[in-house]
C-alpha cells in the first residue's frame, strides 16, 4: 500500500484546516486542534490521513463487491 501524500494543514483563528490536494478535508477546533498539533510532528502525512479518515484506500472497495461478501 502506498504511503499517503498530498496533505497539508494551516492554522488560523485557533483552528486547523487540513487539505488534501488543495481541497479542504476537515477543520479541527478546540481541544482536537491541540491534540493534532502535538501528534503531527512525527509522520505528518500519515497523521493527517488518519485524522481526516482518508487512510483506508487499499482493496476495501474491491472486497466489498466480491461475491462472498454479498448477503
Amino acid at each position: 500500500m502506498n504511503a499517503p501524500n498530498g496533505f497539508s494543514y494551516t492554522s488560523r483563528d485557533g483552528a486547523v484546516v487540513i487539505s488534501h490536494h488543495g481541497r479542504v478535508a476537515t477543520t479541527l477546533r478546540g481541544a482536537r486542534t491541540a491534540e493534532f498539533l502535538d501528534e503531527v510532528g512525527s509522520e505528518p502525512q500519515l497523521v493527517m490521513a488518519r485524522w481526516t479518515g482518508n487512510y483506508r484506500r487499499g482493496n476495501e472497495r474491491t472486497a466489498r463487491n466480491h461475491p462472498r461478501n454479498q448477503r
